[in-house]
């Protein structure tokens, strides 16, 4: 028990708020527009983040319940409201949480003043969260069994798995010719925590015998798995230390380590209509420190009348036969996970106004000429447990000023069918700004908003001399 409340204690302290990141996408007036495409067109002389300003991000969704339904001042007792929550959730309702912070970013052409070719380069911190409602549980735990005879409880239903690491990334894109862009990403995973529970079965069931009343059957059929690393000695009782701090401490520096790769590019089909697609994350951790596995598995049965583990008739036996049916052991084994991969795709389509832009070719466009608006529309998927999540973005784009514009997108996805987003970025002589909103209709009251995510920075984009 003191394990399963620091994980979710760590997420709730870590990240207060899917990872679609649909206004940052193709949106390439700013450089971390790399981190979600690395064959998108931009070009720069150089570039560098602000340290620990020049990305930042989180984003949080729940298909089934607002922060409102659990913390509204209407004179609801919070349990009543966590039992209305549970009551109008599926087992296949999410939560699903990102944070990102950039700790530094960096970028310059290679080749000389007519090269196409640039390398890219940065350290992140990233915190994932994701969860199935564990409807079932839930249910049994609020209510047991005593309004439930013949029901079967699905411990399947428990599905979740957080991670907490830094990711140290080397890039690479070339503009090839007037038509193609392409690029890749290596990038060098440490987990400084993980916790992952996917792969459960099992039900519990109470059936009641129609010719003896009061005299159950009752079955639990366990196959649970909860593996962790990078957590154990935080449950044990002499630790010490400062959770956050020592996990910290792992991510960037003592983790257990993985490998990724980005990919992605850029076609012109004319010089005003493009296509794009990138794959993100696609790479590992293999969890090789402080870790432990705990299994309960086996099977349970009783017959007999309801058995009483909190009564005084002697309960220890009831525990025992429990204990020995379905014994919780402790596993020691290195085991790999798989980082949640995204796919992003786009076609965008650009009109208006035109005009040379010499100095430099990082708004999307191809050749030198610059559209003032863009119209189109973006996929995305990402892998997840049972069902991969999907969203579908419509976009307008408008190069206000010279160096300044705006993007505003309307999506579908798993959380909500009416996600607003606005993003502008704009650059003032070598810094270049960029904050990115969605769901704005959202903010009149933001505590009953399905979805919710930010992402603003500040970089230093520099450029040849005329």
């Amino acid at each position: 028990m003191r394990k399963i409340y620091l994980i979710f204690c760590l997420i709730f302290q870590l990240s207060c708020f899917s990872q679609n990141k649909e206004i940052l996408y193709n949106f390439t007036s700013v450089p971390q527009s790399l981190l979600v495409n690395p064959g998108a067109d931009v070009s720069y002389k150089y570039y560098f983040g602000f340290p620990v300003l020049s990305g930042v991000s989180a984003n949080l969704g729940s298909t089934s319940f607002s922060a409102y339904d659990l913390f509204a001042d209407n004179d609801v007792d919070f349990n009543q409201k966590v039992r209305n929550v549970i009551s109008k959730s599926s087992a296949n309702d999410k939560v699903v949480t990102n944070q990102q912070l950039e700790i530094f970013s960096g970028g310059f052409r290679v080749g000389g003043r007519e090269s196409k070719s640039y390398v890219s380069f940065g350290l992140y911190q990233e915190f994932d969260f994701f969860m199935f409602v564990p409807k079932d549980l839930a249910l049994l735990a609020l209510n047991g069994n005593k309004d439930y005879i013949g029901k079967s409880f699905n411990l399947g239903d428990l599905s979740m798995k957080a991670e907490v690491l830094s990711v140290l990334h080397f890039g690479f894109h070339k503009k090839v010719n007037e038509k193609l862009v392409y690029g890749g990403r290596a990038k060098i995973y440490s987990s400084g925590a993980n916790a992952s529970s996917t792969k459960n079965s099992g039900y519990i069931y109470t059936g009641e015998s129609a010719a003896t009343p009061n005299f159950y059957n009752q079955v639990i059929s366990s196959n649970l798995e909860l593996r962790t690393s990078g957590l154990s000695k935080f449950t044990k009782d002499e630790y010490e230390g400062n959770v956050i701090r020592d996990i910290a401490n792992n991510t960037f520096f003592n983790g257990s380590l993985g490998l990724g790769i980005d990919a992605g590019f850029t076609y012109y089909f004319k010089d005003n209509l493009q296509v794009t697609a990138s794959v993100v994350d696609l790479g590992f951790v293999r969890q090789t420190k402080d870790i432990e596995t705990l299994t309960y598995k086996g099977t349970y049965q009783y017959n007999g009348v309801n058995p009483d583990f909190m009564g005084n008739d002697d309960p220890e036996n009831v525990f025992d036969e429990f204990d020995k049916a379905i014994p919780r052991d402790t596993l020691y084994n290195k085991y790999t996970t798989w980082r949640p991969t995204k796919i992003y795709s786009s076609i965008q389509y650009s009109f208006g106004e035109s005009r040379p832009d010499n100095e430099c070719n990082c708004k999307g466009q191809g050749g030198d000429v610059n559209y003032k608006n863009a119209v189109g529309a973006q996929f995305f998927a990402m892998s997840a447990p049972r069902t991969p999540l999907l969203a579908l973005t419509a976009f307008y784009r408008r190069n206000i000023f010279r160096k300044l514009d705006v993007k505003a997108t309307y999506t579908l996805d798993t959380f909500s069918n009416k996600n607003i987003g606005l993003g502008l970025a704009g650059t003032i002589g070598p810094v270049n700004l960029y904050a990115m909103v969605n769901n704005v209709l959202e903010y009149k009251d933001v505590s009953k908003a399905s979805s919710a995510a930010f992402q603003l920075g500040v970089n230093f984009v520099f450029q040849d001399k005329d």
